[in-house]
Order: C-alpha cells, then sequence, then structure tokens
C-alpha cells in the first residue's frame, strides 16, 4: 500500500522537466566526448559558439554599480514606480496605444501568465492558444484548475490560420462568457513565427465583432518575451496601435520579461502590463493582480527593476545597450538562417520562421527521432509532433550541420 501526503489536487508524476533533462544529457556528453563534439540545442538561451552564456556586459556592469541597498531592499508589491514606467516603455516604444495602462512586476514572463489564468478564468475553463505552444502554458492551467485548448497555428499554406483560430474562439465562446486568448508573437516559441500586421487585422476585427455580437467579455493576452529578437525594434511592435479604441470588454494584458532582453535570465523579473479603454477595468486589474503578487510571491526582485528604470531614464545607456543587443540579434539571425538555408537545400520540412530562439522540424515520432539524434551528439527537444531545434544556443557551423542530421535521423526513424 503506497502512501501519499499531498492533496488529491496535487498529486502529480515524479519527472524531470523536459528541457532541463535533455540539457542535463547534453552536458554530460560534453564531459565524455568533449563539448565540441556535442550540439546542444535544448535551452532557450543565448550562447557563445564556445558554449557559455551569453551576456550583455553594459547590463551586468550596471547592475553590480546599483547602490547595494537598491539590490536588497524589498521593492513595492506592484513594482518601483519607475520600473513601472519603464516597463510601460520597454512594451510599446514608440508605439503605445491610447488607452489607460496599468503595470505590475512579475518574476519573468511566468508571472504575468499565472495572473491572468487565475484573475480572469473560472475553474474548469479553457484558455485558447497555438497547437504548438510553450509547454508551461498547460502546466499554469492545470496547476490552478484550469484547461488549455488550441487551434491550428498553421493552415495548408503554412501561414497563419484564421480560420481555425475563429472556429476555436467561436466554440468556447459558446460555452464561457470570458474568454482568456494566448498569443505568443512576435518570435513565437517554439516556431519562430510572427503574426503580420494584416494577420493581425483579421483577429482584431474578428474579436471586436464577436464581443459587439455576443458580449463576451475578451481578454487577450500578447506573450512577447522574445520580441527584442524579432526584427527592429521598432517595427517590431507597430501591431500594437492596432489594440487602440477597442471595446471595455475587451482587454490586452502583455507579458514581458527582462530574461532574453537583457540575458538575465536567472533574476527573474518582468511585468504584466495592461491596456483597456476603461479606467475601471484597469484599475480593476491592478488591484487583483496586486492582491495576488501579495500571495504569492509578496514582491519582485527590485535590483532588477532598479536597473531597467534607470536604462529606461538614461538615453546614452539605452542606446549603447540596443547597440550591444543588435550585435548579439545578428549572431542569432546568422544561426537561423544557416540552419534554414540547410534545411532547403536538403528538403528537411520547417515551420515558418520569421524570428526569435527556435525553430520548429514537424514530424512523426519526435521522441524516437531525438533519441537518434544523440547517438550523433545532438540534443535538441522533442515536442508531441515534430522537434524544437534552438538556434540561439549553437553555433552557425553546427545550425547548419544539425540541419542534415536532423533530416538523416527522420528519414532512418520514420523512412
Amino acid at each position: 500500500m503506497s502512501t501519499t501526503m499531498v492533496a488529491p489536487h496535487s498529486k502529480r508524476p515524479v519527472a524531470d522537466d523536459k528541457v532541463f533533462a535533455a540539457n542535463k544529457k547534453a552536458q554530460e556528453a560534453a564531459k565524455k566526448v568533449g563539448a565540441e563534439q556535442v550540439i546542444n540545442s535544448t535551452i532557450g538561451a543565448l550562447m557563445e559558439d564556445d558554449g557559455s552564456l551569453s551576456v550583455m556586459q553594459t547590463v551586468m556592469k550596471k547592475f553590480k554599480n546599483l547602490p547595494e541597498a537598491e539590490i536588497a531592499a524589498y521593492a513595492p508589491i506592484a513594482g518601483l514606480p519607475d520600473f513601472q514606467e519603464a516597463a510601460e516603455k520597454a512594451v510599446f516604444g514608440d508605439f503605445r496605444p491610447e488607452g489607460h495602462v496599468r503595470v505590475v512586476s512579475t518574476p519573468g514572463g511566468s508571472g504575468g501568465i499565472r495572473h491572468a489564468v487565475w484573475n480572469y478564468m473560472e475553474e474548469g475553463e479553457s484558455m485558447l492558444t497555438a497547437d504548438w505552444y510553450w509547454a508551461p502554458y498547460k502546466t499554469i492551467a492545470e496547476e490552478h484548475g484550469r484547461k488549455l485548448a488550441t487551434f491550428q497555428l498553421f493552415d495548408e499554406k503554412k501561414a497563419f490560420n484564421i480560420t481555425s483560430f475563429k472556429e476555436k474562439v467561436q466554440e468556447l465562446a459558446e460555452k464561457q462568457e470570458r474568454l482568456l486568448i494566448m498569443m505568443n508573437t512576435p518570435a513565437h516559441n517554439p516556431t519562430g513565427y510572427s503574426l503580420t500586421d494584416e494577420e493581425w487585422a483579421a483577429v482584431i476585427e474578428f474579436l471586436k465583432d464577436l464581443q459587439e455580437k455576443q458580449q463576451k467579455k475578451i481578454i487577450l493576452y500578447l506573450d512577447i518575451a522574445y520580441i527584442d529578437f524579432a526584427g527592429d525594434m521598432k517595427t517590431s511592435r507597430g501591431f500594437m496601435k492596432q489594440f487602440e479604441g477597442l471595446s471595455e470588454n475587451i482587454l490586452v494584458l502583455v507579458g514581458y520579461s527582462m530574461s532574453k532582453a537583457f540575458t538575465f535570465y536567472g533574476l527573474r523579473s518582468g511585468a504584466l502590463v495592461c491596456l483597456s479603454s476603461s479606467e475601471e477595468v484597469a484599475d480593476e486589474f491592478l488591484a487583483a493582480a496586486t492582491f495576488s503578487s501579495r500571495a504569492c510571491w509578496s514582491n519582485g526582485t527590485r535590483g532588477a527593476q532598479k536597473l531597467l528604470a534607470n536604462v529606461y531614464n538614461d538615453e546614452k545607456l539605452l542606446k549603447k545597450i540596443n547597440e550591444e543587443r543588435d550585435s548579439f540579434k545578428g549572431i542569432l539571425e546568422g544561426r537561423a538562417q544557416a540552419f534554414v538555408d540547410e534545411a532547403s537545400e536538403i528538403g528537411l520540412e520547417i515551420f515558418p520562421y520569421r524570428a526569435g530562439f527556435f525553430i520548429t522540424i514537424p514530424c512523426e515520432n519526435p521522441d524516437d527521432v531525438a533519441a537518434e539524434l544523440t547517438k550523433d551528439y545532438l540534443f535538441l527537444l522533442p515536442l508531441g509532433r515534430g522537434l524544437r531545434f534552438a538556434p540561439c544556443a549553437v553555433s552557425a557551423e553546427k545550425c547548419k550541420k544539425s540541419a542534415r542530421l536532423i533530416k538523416q535521423a527522420i528519414d532512418k526513424v520514420n523512412g
């Protein structure tokens, strides 16, 4: 007879996180045969060609020079006021829509997702996202007694599947009075896809029409974790102007993270930003999210908040950081292009890649293919219906080599 102590809703299988488990195997292989023989494409962090972590030195120096009290002291629950202002600037850039904005500090992007799932869904309801999605979306939903529903991200032409999106939204609208829709763009994890301005226009027009006809409450959540690696910093945000003038019953939430933009993954700092045409709805968001923060993690990392505030209050510093990031971005783009070009040449099917840390290869039996690839010391993440390759962590030379190894493994396992 087995003994259990946890409450029934918290009984979980004992298992390692797939990403970190795959990374552990890659690191073990590197110790065995040497890092130069291993292709570690598991974790979504920007790495140097030698496998060491890429760190923005301007950012690190600024952080280390903060007064000790700005690192050690508590921050307000909702975040330092100058951090809130800086987060708003970081999210919208030159494309801030008209409307009421409120900001709450969160531990990275994950905290914002948690707050949205808990505060804008009832128990048993479903959040909608694409069928290719970041796995913690489901984890966070299930942890809080919610579910995850999906639409097909791509149509037969590998364009955004607006038809599937509309069908699934309508399906949920028939069951729920409130809809939480999770959109991971630009530089989608795991495919690297970004919605075009025209595709966004179609999404917004449909949601406006649905809300007007059926009087549903719609929460559109934008996960922009990779936005600062999604092309030009200004043009990547242009679509946000389309969020102006929406009904007070369409709330826009934006999850911002310092992890990717500042190569500060472990410091765990981000923000959940609310945009609404209604001041009452915006204030309601602030009250609910602040209460949730107190209940979950109390307050955020003050040093990270002060860092962001200082960066956006110093134009010269911001310019220098943007230039340093652009150099990293150029390296990432070169790596991704090496993989995409080689995939095209050898006939390896991939989903449309536009920007970001990841590329997805659809295939059958992804676990078996991933296992086969470890024989060549190539480690990546098997998904439900494909493989996630991370050019952010692999040199351009190894990216090119990886495309061929993946094609060979798929042909061997499924051929």
